[in-house]
């Protein structure tokens, strides 16, 4: 038996053995749904601690000289700007991490990686260095915190 449970205040609402849904509703429109099937609709934006789940923050500004992968940057893009590089520390960032880098330049640049094992996608040698085109995008998928995956404008 399924049942429609429509919250309008705050508090917990315990649907027992059954399968419900729920509404939650600001000014009489449904601002969140939850379906039988736990499917949640969301009639506005959707964000966490770190703002909106569709977009991807630039971590600072961008950078212009040497810079380490921090774990503050992950779910971020790094911008590299006039004279900048990058380097994949080893041991910083755990399993399902992802930053992605931007190369603003008007030529290719370096990715060290430091970090134990770094693959390009598709291929199976362990990279040093990895360059980055001009005006490229690269994704770092950490494996673990000493393997990584690059993807991307890279070679």
């Amino acid at each position: 038996m399924a049942s429609t449970i429509n919250a309008t205040t705050g508090g917990i609402v315990n649907t027992g053995s059954g399968t419900a849904a729920l509404n939650i509703q600001t000014g009489g429109t449904t601002a969140i749904a939850i379906d039988a099937s736990q499917n949640v609709t969301v009639s506005a934006g959707l964000s966490d601690a770190n703002g909106s789940l569709r977009k991807i923050p630039l971590s600072g500004s961008a950078k212009t000289g040497s810079y380490s992968l921090a774990t503050t940057d992950v779910g971020e893009y790094i911008e590299v700007g006039s004279g900048g590089s990058i380097t994949i520390p080893n041991s910083t960032f755990s399993a399902g991490d992802v930053i992605s880098i931007f190369n603003n330049t008007a030529s290719n640049i370096t990715i060290t990686c430091t970090i134990s094992t770094a693959y390009i996608a598709g291929v199976d040698v362990d990279k040093a260095t990895v360059s980055l085109s001009t005006r490229g995008v690269a994704t770092i998928l950490f494996i673990s915190g000493t393997v990584c995956v690059i993807s991307g404008n890279v070679s």
